[in-house]
């Protein structure tokens, strides 16, 4: 497939977005349909992906809707993939981008000559080789392969350790990163920081948003202050550790572990455990604290599952219970 090129006459939502709305969970944008408010094209929704799956470029004129770049680079399990990053080719606009651009960005480039509205998603400003446009990369691409000759733009990187300090609130930081790394933001963070992470370890010295350490396969989440709602939903593993959290924790998780300095609310099956002296010592080198506040952490994770009985009567109008 060659290059794609298209003018939108208002802003499109969803643009160069793999997941195309989440289809799998309420089909409300087929991939199949055509793109609204082309000037002399009609290109899909599909045709943009498989462009930039196959390593080719997008351009687009005109401004751009929410969602631009959603889980780009990523090859999704849902649409019978492996659930890995895989190579993405460039998308370039002129023009502006709306809310949450590149959440759960893996791979690929995005070239803006616009502005980018907050929150952005799992993506960072790198000096750009193409005049007229800010070059993106995401986050995950630039801890697991380098920044190459390139720099970043008020952020640094040094011996695998990336700082973000310019302020930008963004969300999925980290997303499927499978490799070590340290990740600092001095900040808050938006929705779903760590998701799908399998190495490496993020840390938000600020709050952070809802679902974070969802679906955590790995790696370590921390959170200085307070998360909002769903933290640790569907978590297989690795470790979230926070001060405080909004609503119920650990939704649907199946492993890994949550420490909180405070005692939060959780949901099955989840259920209140003992800490270990290694979790212990993994808390006192990753927080930089010392023993006893360490010991102030509680620990959640999957209880044992519990034994199921059924009620059995007997002849004689006695009733017992026995394991099913």
């Amino acid at each position: 497939m060659e290059t794609i090129s298209l003018e939108l006459s208002a802003k499109v939502d969803n643009l160069c977005d793999y997941s195309f709305n989440f289809h799998w969970q309420d089909q409300k944008l087929d991939p199949a349909s055509v793109i609204p408010h082309q000037k002399g094209s009609s290109h899909t929704y599909q045709d943009l992906v498989d462009a930039l799956k196959t390593g080719n470029d997008v351009h687009i004129k005109g401004d751009v809707g929410a969602r631009f770049a959603h889980s780009m680079g990523a090859d999704l399990k849902h649409f019978g993939g492996t659930g890995k990053p895989e190579p993405a080719g460039r998308v370039f606009v002129d023009g502006d981008v709306g809310v949450e651009a590149g959440m759960g960005m893996v791979s690929g480039i995005l070239y803006i000559n616009g502005t980018i509205e907050q929150p952005r998603g799992n993506i960072v400003e790198v000096g750009s080789d193409t005049e007229g446009y800010r070059k993106y990369r995401s986050i995950t691409d630039v801890m697991c392969n380098g920044l190459d000759d390139a720099r970043l733009i008020h952020n640094s990187l040094v011996d695998a350790t990336l700082i973000i300090k310019d302020k930008i609130i963004r969300g999925t930081i980290g997303a499927r990163m499978d490799c070590r790394g340290t990740v600092i933001v001095e900040g808050d963070a938006y929705n779903g920081t760590g998701l799908l992470m399998r190495r490496g370890t993020v840390y938000i010295k600020g709050c952070a948003g809802m679902n974070t350490g969802s679906r955590l396969d790995g790696g370590t989440v921390v959170v200085s202050d307070k998360i909002d709602e769903f933290a640790g939903a569907y978590m297989k593993s690795g470790n979230l550790i926070f001060n405080d959290a909004k609503g119920y924790i650990g939704a649907g998780m199946t492993g890994g572990a949550i420490f909180s300095k405070k005692k939060v609310s959780v949901n099955p099956p989840v259920t209140s455990g003992k800490k270990s002296s290694e979790n212990n010592t993994m808390l006192r080198r990753v927080l930089d604290i010392g023993r006893l506040e360490a010991m102030q952490y509680h620990k959640y994770e999957v209880g044992p599952k519990k034994q199921e009985y059924a009620k059995v009567r007997m002849r004689d109008g006695s009733v017992i219970m026995r394991k099913v």
